[in-house]
């Protein structure tokens, strides 16, 4: 086995938070923590970022002053085991926007856009993390053969962290909570 070949370290050991906020933001960009492992995402398509800005700018414009959404940063859901999740939109408090890292008391709404390879972590175990961290709403956006997104919808039951199954959209979403808004998804 020749050097170029040995993996480095941080891909098969266990990194601490105090690790990880020593990385730069390139070293952090395209990867997400779980348990302290290292997972590395491959790089999403254009469909798939522009889906996910155009559902981050349409929330930022409607959540009002107190609230933000962006896309493509860390949401701290545990220390220890470190676990960072990159959510594909965050919908964060406004004030908390220069509190690093972002916790799940700072976060209203997350949303996954499923790509080829991430099925079962965005329909399955990233719901399921979200939930037991907190965050009150979760939005699964699936991206149809019709080319028209599905977007299904998820409310926290704070008392059993577990989502409650909220309602189905394609072609416009339109919600009333977390905060009134309508999404034309044909223009994606």
């Amino acid at each position: 086995m020749t050097a170029e070949m040995v993996a480095p370290a941080w891909m098969h050991e266990q990194i601490t938070a105090a690790e990880y906020e020593s990385w730069s933001e390139e070293q952090c960009a395209g990867i997400e923590i779980v348990d302290g492992m290292v997972v590395v995402s491959p790089s999403a398509s254009k469909r798939h970022n522009r889906l996910a800005r155009i559902l981050a700018n349409s929330l930022d414009a409607t959540a009002g002053p107190e609230w933000n959404a962006d896309t493509d940063f860390d949401v701290r859901l545990q220390d220890v085991p470190l676990t960072n999740r990159r959510p594909d939109v965050v919908v964060y408090r406004a004030d908390t926007i220069d509190i690093n890292p972002t916790r799940p008391e700072h976060v209203l709404l997350v949303a996954e856009v499923v790509s080829p390879g991430s099925e079962t972590t965005d329909r399955i175990v990233k719901v399921d993390q979200y939930a037991k961290a907190g965050i009150g709403f979760y939005w699964r956006i699936e991206q149809a053969a019709t080319g028209v997104p599905l977007v299904y919808t998820y409310v926290l039951d704070p008392a059993t962290k577990t989502y409650r199954d909220g309602d189905v959209f394609t072609g416009v979403l339109k919600v009333a909570a977390p905060f009134p808004v309508e999404i034309d998804l044909g223009q994606i």
